[in-house]
């Protein structure tokens, strides 16, 4: 536990602090940091001392002799978890430094456990990544996952279902920002952490869609307010975990698909919209080509929007500042041009897919 690294900065911190000289020893009584480079790895007699003993260690001029390579001053046991893990040496007039010797020592061992504890925190938050890596492949070895979440003492329960959140310009440690989204979801049994830069995963299970739908406009609430740009892709349930990464998939296509204008998009919501997104991109592109051969943009922005509000005539001619009797005559205008009538519903079908891949389309050149 007690490292170099963690040692150095302890040296670095304290000396800035009392302006003596510091010496941090391992559990043999080596020397691992000190302000005085020339004496890291040499042995530190006085500390070999305090090691047995378990007592501190007071050297002075009149015992300096008998602690060979030794300077004036006190050196004191370093605790963690009631094991003696090494020694800190002050050098100095030991009256002058037994006053705020054991607050250093205090302060030491303070730095030790947070150094921990944090080193604890990132080796959970890993080994959650390592889980959802292992679940999300197409044959994931089942118990390397088990043996991984008994290690946590987390429990995933059917069924399961994926959420991924894509961000720009997180303001927050990593860290802290899942742990807040842990905290908004309030379950036991699931996985977050960072799978690339700017996504993160949520792997939830034994949570109704509807509470998950919830919980997660929360999540979304949350990064707005603290300033995050972001949009929620929700999978569809699964009940097996073998099919933890279909989930996965459909997330993903509800992020690339979904309305950015809304914070969670689900994978029901743009179901459709996948599937055309699947078909062959030169079938997409002829249909397209065939029906907007020759419509202008203005009139494939009038048939998005007559979709959008549901083909109502006058929430459309609001959305666009139009008069409703311009509406109509585009809509007649559609008609004439492409052949298919929106406002029957078997060609209303024809121009909403047209105006689908018209959207992924531009969204994908841009």
């Amino acid at each position: 536990m007690l490292t170099e690294k963690i040692a150095q900065e302890i040296v670095r911190e304290t000396m800035n602090r009392l302006n003596r000289n510091i010496n941090i020893m391992d559990h043999t009584g080596t020397i691992i940091a000190s302000g005085d480079q020339a004496r890291v790895n040499q042995i530190h007699e006085g500390a070999s001392d305090v090691i047995r003993t378990k007592m501190p260690l007071l050297i002075t001029k009149d015992n300096q002799e008998q602690y060979k390579g030794a300077r004036p001053g006190i050196n004191l046991p370093i605790q963690f978890q009631d094991q003696i893990i090494g020694v800190i040496g002050i050098t100095g007039r030991p009256e002058e430094i037994l006053e705020f010797g054991e607050l250093v020592k205090m302060i030491t061992e303070m730095m030790i456990n947070q150094s921990f504890l944090a080193s604890q925190i990132e080796w959970k938050q890993r080994m959650k990544e390592l889980i959802f890596e292992e679940l999300v492949k197409s044959e994931p070895n089942d118990d390397a996952v088990e043996q991984r979440l008994n290690l946590l003492n987390v429990k995933l329960k059917s069924p399961f279902q994926v959420s991924l959140i894509q961000i720009k310009e997180n303001p927050l440690p990593n860290q802290e920002l899942i742990q807040k989204i842990e905290e908004l979801l309030d379950a036991q049994h699931i996985l977050v952490g960072f799978f690339k830069v700017n996504r993160l995963f949520i792997l939830t299970s034994a949570t109704p869609e509807q509470v998950l739908k919830r919980k997660l406009e929360m999540v979304g609430a949350f990064l707005q307010h603290v300033g995050i740009q972001f949009h929620i892709g929700l999978g569809a349930p699964v009940t097996e975990q073998r099919n933890i990464w279909r989930s996965r998939d459909e997330a993903k296509l509800a992020l690339l698909l979904g309305d950015r204008k809304q914070r969670v998009t689900a994978y029901t919501d743009i179901e459709t919209l996948a599937l055309i997104d699947r078909m062959d991109p030169d079938v997409k592109q002829k249909f397209v080509q065939r029906l907007f051969a020759h419509l202008t943009p203005k009139f494939i922005e009038t048939a998005e929007a007559f979709f959008t509000n549901n083909l109502s005539i006058t929430d459309t001619a609001k959305s666009l500042f139009i008069h409703r009797n311009t509406l109509l005559y585009r809509l007649a205008k559609i008609k004439e041009l492409t052949g298919y009538d929106p406002q029957l519903f078997k060609d209303a079908v024809s121009l909403q897919i047209a105006v689908w891949i018209h959207q992924n389309r531009t969204s994908t050149e841009e």
